[in-house]
């Protein structure tokens, strides 16, 4: 066991402290990892605001990158001193979905996570949560082997923390998701971090239309340099007539990464008969959607959920650095600026801004 510091939620909607903990051993097949950077991601406000229940104290944050530090004793692939990026949908590559090619879906999830002690604790010895089993707000960690991806050299580790989640859950909803048809057009819904990457995502499947919406023209204007053709903001027009304007019947792909009913129900109002609406964003728990049954029925429209990529998010990560390392993928540019540790409460707040498409906060600095 070791101490290290960490940024724990006490209490919802307050800020997080920095505070010492202790991080238990590796298990057989758990790796410990030396934290360097984290992406700051909604789905972390989730449960620092209350709206997705956790309990408490907490350690959230799981868009995460590093260095293994120490290895179990059953693991085998990886090594000390190894760049690693978070896979962070542990499958047992057993079950009927992990062999179905769904490990997101594995059906023995919590039985994969459980440990025998607790991962982390504080200092007195009292039980703290990890978001997803992750906990990545934290200079150490404990993953499974099979949650690690191996980084190349030249992934920097303060855009490679952006392939666990941001770009495994945009790009996998395209490719895996919704399977997006090269020369089909596609219209997203949210241009932060993950409707970024979704954009990008259609851009290489050679979607020939891409339009982008949201409420902001910082937003919109970065939308572009991911590969958006056309920009629509919701707060000056109405987005369905806008962009019936601009392509006619509606759209073959709608992508919705906000997490609301309006803007799902808008994401089914976009598509053109037999499109689909794939919903990406978490919702806050208890949202219903409320959508006309005729477009099921008459137009063959279809209404979807992503998660975290849809697909085998170990080798779809491997897939994307590649995509990085050969100029195809930006990630850089999605990095809009690095925080040091000290300041995470701040990154959170400047999240609420529209030229900020990913904060990044460096835990070592």
């Amino acid at each position: 066991m070791i101490t290290t510091r960490a940024a724990v939620l006490n209490e919802i909607g307050a800020p997080l402290e920095l505070t010492d903990i202790r991080v238990d051993d590796p298990e057989p097949h758990e790796v410990r990892v030396a934290v360097t950077h984290v992406g700051l991601c909604h789905s972390d406000l989730h449960y620092m605001t209350g709206t997705v229940p956790t309990d408490l104290p907490v350690v959230v944050g799981h868009e995460v990158a590093g260095v293994v530090e120490a290895v179990g004793s059953a693991v085998t692939s990886l090594s000390p001193g190894d760049r690693v990026t978070g896979a962070l949908t542990p499958s047992c590559g057993r079950c009927a979905n992990c062999e179905a090619g769904h490990s997101t879906q594995c059906t023995r999830l919590e039985e994969v996570r459980l440990r025998q002690r607790p991962a982390f604790e504080t200092v007195d010895g009292r039980p703290i949560e990890r978001l997803a089993a992750i906990g990545a707000f934290s200079q150490h960690i404990l993953l499974r082997e099979n949650a690690l991806v191996r980084l190349p050299d030249d992934v920097p580790l303060h855009v490679g923390c952006l392939l666990s989640c941001c770009i495994v859950t945009g790009v996998g909803a395209v490719f895996r998701g919704a399977q997006v048809r090269p020369g089909s057009t596609v219209a997203v819904i949210g241009c932060g971090g993950v409707g970024s990457a979704i954009i990008q995502g259609a851009r290489l499947a050679g979607a020939s239309a891409v339009v982008a919406i949201d409420l902001d023209d910082d937003r919109l204007k970065a939308a572009r340099g991911y590969g958006a053709t056309h920009t629509i903001n919701g707060a000056d027009a109405d987005p369905v007539a806008e962009l019936h304007r601009e392509l006619g019947d509606g759209v073959d792909y709608a992508f919705e990464a906000v997490g609301s009913a309006r803007t799902a129900e808008t994401a089914l109002a976009l598509l053109r008969p037999t499109g689909t609406a794939c919903l990406v964003g978490i919702a806050p728990m208890g949202t219903e959607l409320k959508v006309p049954a005729l477009d099921f029925f008459f137009q063959e429209k279809r209404l979807i959920g992503s998660y975290m990529g849809s697909g085998q998010a170990r080798e779809d990560i491997a897939q994307f650095a590649r995509l990085y390392q050969q100029g195809r993928l930006m990630l850089d540019e999605m990095v809009t600026r690095v925080l040091p540790f000290a300041e995470i409460n701040d990154g959170f707040e400047q999240m609420k801004s529209g030229d900020v498409t990913r904060i990044v906060v460096d835990l070592q600095a």
